[in-house]
């Protein structure tokens, strides 16, 4: 797309249209998809408990999430008295950004991704983790003691369960060597018998998966872990005091890590936009659309766990992030770390024999074939 507006603009211009147009592409599908997500989570929970659910505004309902959207945006926007005003208004704006800019690496196909950066791993966990800042800042500045309450245990519950999601990607960037998203989901080609594409169906890394995806639903504070919201014991959590579209930027901000963390499950453990079997017809199938049907099947049971589990208590979540999972998953990479070390994956060199580059055309470079015993001998003979 660059190229094409460089045909009558400024490379810097033109760069800078065709990034505009690139985060429009992704940001205006994902509120619309947010918007219809929160439909389908409503037939979820409709079905599950033998109801309906919305199905009166628009055909089949499906108009209903655009009707709620609407009304709070008609709504007054309330600021408490005792509140710090420019704080207050500035936490949602935090959240729903945060949750935004995170997807500008997730690769939807082969090359379709915004920024293709090399830690791209790295740039969720940290975009990820100001978004606390949001939580934090929005139950401080309501000057209520319940928000308070209800931030202080959020950023407690995120920050637990962002350690153990840590080792679980650390697992992950140790078997294919790379932060790099669209890396990471090529590495899974064929992973399991030239046969089966993703990390998940094999039985070392399936364990992860696993907790990736409990640790996941801790992280957007969602059932059984949306000890935030727990309605009994500090009314609505830190956003109690928020209306209108204050109280809809939480909203769209929370579905939106929602979907990004069903997303990246799908990147990680099952194979992104590779189709599940490494059949040839399978291919003929856009990757964006086995990325989309993989998304929406962790969707689902996101739903369905918060149908149908009771909510823990808040020892329960702790203990579970710090006595349970952050043990398994520092375990989980020493075991995995063990195994690459045993099995040498793509090079049978002792790390002593990797000390020196080869040189090749004036350029530096560390052996990865299987020959470098006797390639990386021969250089260090020539080694003054």
């Amino acid at each position: 797309m660059t190229d094409w507006f460089t045909g009558f603009l400024p490379f810097e211009a033109a760069w800078t249209l065709a990034t505009i147009i690139d985060i429009l592409v992704i940001a205006l599908p994902l509120m619309l998809a947010v918007a219809m997500v929160i439909y389908g989570e409503r037939k979820i929970w409709a079905a599950m408990a033998l109801r309906r659910g919305p199905n009166v505004v628009g055909p089949f309902g499906l108009l209903q999430s655009f009707a709620d959207g609407l009304k709070v945006f008609l709504q007054e926007t309330i600021v408490p008295s005792a509140a710090n005003r420019g704080l207050f208004l500035l936490a949602p704006i935090i959240t729903f950004t945060v949750a935004l800019v995170v997807w500008a690496v997730i690769p939807f196909q082969p090359g379709v991704v915004l920024a293709n950066i090399n830690v791209g791993l790295l740039y969720i966990l940290a975009a990820s983790s100001i978004s606390v800042y949001g939580v934090i800042i929005s139950g401080w500045a309501s000057n209520s003691k319940y928000p308070f309450f209800s931030a202080l245990r959020a950023a407690a519950q995120m920050v637990s369960y962002e350690v153990a999601i840590g080792f679980v990607l650390l697992s992950v960037v140790m078997w294919t060597g790379s932060f790099n998203l669209s890396a990471i989901v090529m590495k899974q080609h064929g992973h399991v018998f030239g046969l089966l594409n993703g990390f998940g169906f094999n039985p070392l890394l399936f364990p992860m998966a696993v907790v990736f995806l409990i640790c996941a639903l801790a992280e957007c504070q969602r059932a059984p872990f949306d000890l935030t919201e727990a309605e009994s014991e500090i009314v609505a959590g830190f956003q109690t005091e928020y209306s209108s579209m204050s109280f809809a930027l939480f909203w769209l901000g929370e579905y939106a890590n929602v979907l990004m963390m069903c997303a990246l499950n799908s990147i990680l453990f099952w194979g992104g936009w590779l189709p599940p079997l490494n059949i040839g017809f399978l291919y003929a199938v856009p990757g964006i659309l086995w990325l989309l049907l993989k998304t929406l099947t962790f969707f689902f049971i996101f739903g369905w766990i918060k149908a149908t589990v009771p909510r823990y208590r808040y020892d329960q979540l702790m203990r579970l992030g710090w006595k349970v999972f952050l043990p398994l998953s520092l375990f989980w990479v020493f075991l995995v770390s063990g195994v690459l070390m045993f099995n040498r994956v793509g090079t049978d060199c002792a790390p002593s024999e990797r000390v020196y580059p080869i040189t090749t055309a004036g350029k530096a470079r560390y052996p990865t074939d299987g020959a470098c015993r006797q390639t990386v001998a021969l250089n260090l003979e020539k080694r003054p």
